[in-house]
């Protein structure tokens, strides 16, 4: 059974239509079922609306969806939007992973190195006890609190992990769409 997949991918990424290699790939297989995933993704169109009406949109795209793919461009890693995607994805449960998309050939056939991991700039803290994680984001000199979602109890605590600061780049992978044949591996990436 294929699985909803929703993207997460800075704007400009689908203006060079790197974005878009990754989200239709899907079209010259046979069928949707044969590519592993349904595209839950949202398009910035609705970018200048509030940022109360942004995280309904983004809220009411990922549900339904167990997986979240962000696609890493230049300057993913920064995008305020993608952070929020990232957590709520994380919050929800999805499955994740980060997907370099630099090395795909934009509309005017160039190609670039590969985009910081947001994950390297995002983390949980565990409390003292293992059993609730609050959100932490990089600023560039230190770790500070994120503020657009909040921490959570655990199911089971953690306790291995009390006290500490993870990065979310220390359970979630990242790939490479061409160095590591995304159009082939994608589904099995997802866990189709």
């Amino acid at each position: 059974m294929a699985k909803r997949v929703f993207f997460s991918f800075h704007y400009q990424d689908v203006i060079d239509f790197r974005a878009n290699v990754v989200r239709q790939c899907w079209v010259t297989k046979s069928d949707r079922e044969t590519a592993g995933y349904f595209d839950a993704s949202l398009w910035e169109s609705s970018r200048r609306e509030g940022k109360e009406s942004l995280k309904r949109l983004i809220n009411s795209g990922l549900n339904g969806t167990s997986f979240t793919s962000v696609l890493i461009g230049s300057d993913t890693y920064s995008r305020p939007w993608v952070r929020y995607e990232i957590f709520k994805s994380l919050e929800k449960g999805n499955g994740l992973h980060g997907l370099h998309i630099n090395l795909i050939p934009c509309k005017n056939r160039q190609t670039k190195v590969s985009g910081p991991n947001p994950f390297d700039y995002l983390a949980v803290k565990f409390n003292d006890k293992g059993d609730r994680v609050d959100l932490c984001e990089w600023d560039e000199q230190k770790w500070i609190w994120y503020k657009d979602v909040s921490g959570w109890i655990l199911p089971q605590p953690q306790l291995h992990n009390a006290g500490q600061l993870k990065q979310l780049s220390t359970w979630y992978p990242t790939y490479c769409w061409v160095g590591d044949n995304g159009y082939q591996n994608f589904s099995a990436w997802i866990g189709k």
